[in-house]
């Protein structure tokens, strides 16, 4: 089987189904597991995929986010005769029925079930543990000048939501809207979030968030990315992550 991943979280998936000796192309930005993408061939951007060279590259099949990816590209796979698996989880336990799919498509159904029941499991537990408990008011930046937050659709906030928080922005119509200290300071959080991607939140941007909000630094943390965005195999442990970053703030 020939695949082309243009998802970086899908790319790790194939890899922990067992399918990684089958990618043919993936982008730029598919790092994980290093030592099994060196060897793949990059195909651009997951914004700016070179499509003619996917479609050369003859695979079987294409995977895509529809977030990720453009709209664009996946309509020219298509009309290429490509058979393309496209996908959006916004929550845990969906993103274990896209594993459940793609483990289908890839003809690793037990291994994919594996994942997909850890999935179900920790995040049974995370929601066990958080029933009764007042929530936690959380904050989740993603971007710097100008900062940037998450609503309640999108894959972080849900995995944080599911573990006792509450997001003070979740109500915000766009999925990543654009907020000011000045609305962070008024919102009150318990916990403001600095992620570190897309932005690379680092630790001296805690003391700017800190001061700047009028915060006890000790409020400020930062957030795995890759744990909080990534989904996919790196599911199970992003639910923990996001577990224990609430229930450190409590």
């Amino acid at each position: 089987m020939r695949i082309v991943s243009l998802c970086p979280s899908l790319t790790e998936l194939v890899f922990d189904l067992g399918r990684g000796d089958d990618l043919v192309g993936l982008t730029e930005y598919c790092v994980h597991p290093a030592e099994g993408v060196a060897s793949v061939e990059k195909v651009g951007g997951t914004k700016n995929p070179d499509v003619a060279r996917v479609v050369a590259l003859a695979p079987d099949l294409v995977l895509m986010n529809e977030e990720e990816n453009r709209r664009e590209d996946h309509e020219a796979l298509v009309a290429a005769g490509v058979r393309v698996h496209t996908s959006m989880p916004r929550t845990a336990l969906e993103t274990a029925e896209m594993v459940r799919s793609i483990g289908a498509a890839l003809g690793r159904e037990p291994e994919a079930e594996a994942i997909a029941a850890d999935i179900a499991r920790r995040t049974a537990l995370v929601q066990a543990d958080a029933a009764g408990r007042e929530p936690v008011r959380f904050a989740y930046l993603v971007w710097r000048r100008p900062w940037m937050s998450v609503s309640a659709d999108t894959f972080a906030s849900s995995l944080l939501a599911q573990a006792g928080g509450e997001n003070v922005f979740g109500e915000r119509p766009e999925r990543y809207p654009e907020v000011t200290l000045e609305e962070l300071r008024a919102a009150r959080p318990d916990l403001v979030l600095l992620c570190t991607e897309p932005y690379p939140f680092q630790e001296k941007h805690v003391a700017e968030v800190a001061e700047a909000c009028g915060l006890d630094p000790a409020r400020v943390r930062i957030a795995d990315g890759e744990y909080l965005s990534w989904h996919g195999s790196r599911t199970p442990d992003g639910i923990d992550h996001a577990a224990s970053l609430i229930r450190a703030a409590r």
